[in-house]
């Protein structure tokens, strides 16, 4: 009986893989008139046929642009001053680091090493995360 599965299932692979063999690469995969480089330049916007779309782009990027105000000129050293060293914020920690809660465990009394050697009971502490987190200038740090 299980003899008979065993030839059925050998000739049903060889079935499918003759099948497979009688088909033709350009029936399964026809081919079309235009080239990888043709839909390439047409949808980057590159020099066959796709000048027009690219001009259109950079049109609609020109006007989302504004130019600096005289305010923006005006806050602009003052947001970079709060990221830059100075001897003033030197001590003063921009970046805090966040809490890492320490964890409280017991291991209750067992047999420890390839002699059974008798281990009291005992608690021990460590840090919840590996590493040290910190957090970036301005953030909020009420929330941790």
């Amino acid at each position: 009986m299980r003899r008979i599965w065993i030839e059925s299932a050998a000739a049903l692979c060889a079935v499918m893989v003759l099948g497979g063999c009688a088909t033709s690469k350009d029936e399964l995969l026809p081919h079309g008139e235009h080239t990888m480089l043709d839909v390439w330049n047409q949808e980057t916007g590159g020099s066959a046929g796709g000048g027009q779309a690219a001009r259109q782009l950079l049109d609609a990027r020109q006007g989302l642009r504004r130019p600096l105000t005289e305010a923006d000129v005006q806050a602009a050293p003052a947001a970079a001053a709060a990221y830059t060293r100075t001897a003033a914020n030197e001590i003063y920690r921009q970046f805090h680091r966040l809490p890492n809660p320490d964890l409280v465990m017991y291991v209750f009394q067992h047999l420890a090493g390839t002699d059974p050697v008798p281990v009291p009971g005992y608690t021990t502490v460590f840090p919840l995360y590996q590493r040290v987190q910190y957090a970036m200038p301005g953030e909020r740090l009420e929330d941790y």
